[in-house]
C-alpha cells in the first residue's frame, strides 16, 4: 500500500528534470579542449566570450581552455562592424585573425585552422575531431547535419581527447537559438530531489523536420547595408553573450535546468529550453 502511494504521488508530482553537468568540466587534468567550428557572425562573436572565460577559469584556478577554430574565410570590408573583426584584419583568414589577436591579448596558445571542419580528410579528423566540447556557428543546415554525421563517428576517450558536449549556434535576422547535446551519456548521480537525464538529444534528430524545411541564406554580401538586410546588426553578439552564460554554467553549475533557449531580439524575449 505504501508502495502504490509513493508511486501515485511521485506521478502527481514528478521530480524536475535536470542535467548533471560532467564532472570533468570541474577539474580537469589538462586545459578543457574546445572545437568552435565557424568564425564569422557569431563565431567571431563567441571567440571572444571563450577569451573572457578563459581568464575568468585561471582566476578560479581552473586549467582553462584549449581552444582549435576552424573556418576557411576571409574578413571582408563588409565583416567590420557586424561581425567581430576590425580594418586592420580585412584579408587574413578569419580563424587566424581571431586566434592571432585572442593569444596576444589574453597569453593563450590556441590554434587556428584555415579550412572547414566539416569537409576535411579522415586524417585530418583524427587528429582534430576528439574535443570535449565542440561549438557550431555555422550557416548551413547541411553544414549542421555534416557536423553531427562526424560527431557520432566520436568514441569516448580519456581527458581532452573525450567528447562530453555538442553547442549549436543559430540565427535568422532578429531570432536564434542556442541547444546543448551530449556526445556521449553522461553518468546521473541518484537523487531523490531531482531526475538527471544523462542524454540530451542532437538538436539535428530533435528538430530534423524544422531543419529540414528552412531555406538557408548563404549568399556572399555586396555591402554593409546588404549584410544587415539579411542578419540584425546585434543579433550575432546577443546569441554569443547569452550562449557564454550556457557555456559558463557547464563549468561552474553542478546541474543545468535548460539545455539552451530562443533568442528574438526584436521583442526582447528569450525562452529557455527545458531538460527533457
Amino acid at each position: 500500500m505504501k508502495k502504490n502511494k509513493r508511486i501515485a504521488a511521485l506521478v502527481r508530482n514528478p521530480l524536475p528534470t535536470v542535467h548533471y553537468v560532467a564532472p570533468y568540466l570541474k577539474q580537469p587534468t589538462n586545459p578543457v579542449t574546445i572545437n568552435l567550428i565557424g568564425a564569422g557572425g557569431t563565431g567571431s562573436h563567441v571567440a571572444s566570450v571563450l577569451g573572457s572565460l578563459q581568464l575568468a577559469l585561471l582566476a578560479l584556478d581552473h586549467p582553462g581552455l584549449h581552444v582549435t577554430v576552424f573556418d576557411d574565410d576571409t574578413v571582408s570590408p563588409f565583416n567590420v562592424g557586424r561581425q567581430g573583426f576590425f580594418e586592420s584584419e580585412v584579408g587574413l583568414n578569419k580563424a587566424v585573425a581571431l586566434v592571432t589577436r585572442i593569444n596576444r591579448c589574453f597569453g593563450t596558445q590556441w590554434v587556428a585552422v584555415k579550412r572547414r571542419w566539416n569537409t576535411v580528410h579522415e586524417a585530418f579528423l583524427k587528429k582534430y575531431i576528439q574535443a570535449n566540447i565542440s561549438i557550431s556557428c555555422v550557416d548551413t543546415v547541411e553544414a549542421r547535419f555534416d557536423i553531427a554525421r562526424l560527431l557520432k563517428q566520436v568514441a569516448p576517450g580519456h581527458g581532452p581527447q573525450n567528447g562530453l558536449y555538442w553547442i549549436d549556434f543559430g540565427n535568422a535576422r532578429y531570432t536564434g537559438q542556442v541547444i546543448l547535446s551530449t556526445l556521449q551519456t553522461i553518468k546521473q548521480p541518484a537523487s531523490e530531489s531531482y531526475l538527471g537525464i544523462g542524454k540530451l538529444a542532437y538538436m539535428t534528430e530533435e528538430y530534423k523536420d524544422l531543419l529540414s524545411n528552412t531555406t538557408d541564406r548563404d549568399e556572399p554580401s555586396c555591402s554593409m547595408a546588404d549584410a544587415l538586410q539579411k542578419q540584425g546588426l546585434y543579433i550575432n553578439r546577443a546569441l554569443a553573450a547569452s550562449g557564454g552564460m550556457l557555456i559558463e554554467n557547464l563549468f561552474r553549475s553542478v546541474r543545468l535546468e535548460s539545455k539552451g533557449f530562443f533568442l528574438n531580439i526584436a521583442e526582447y524575449r528569450q525562452q529557455p529550453i527545458p531538460i527533457a
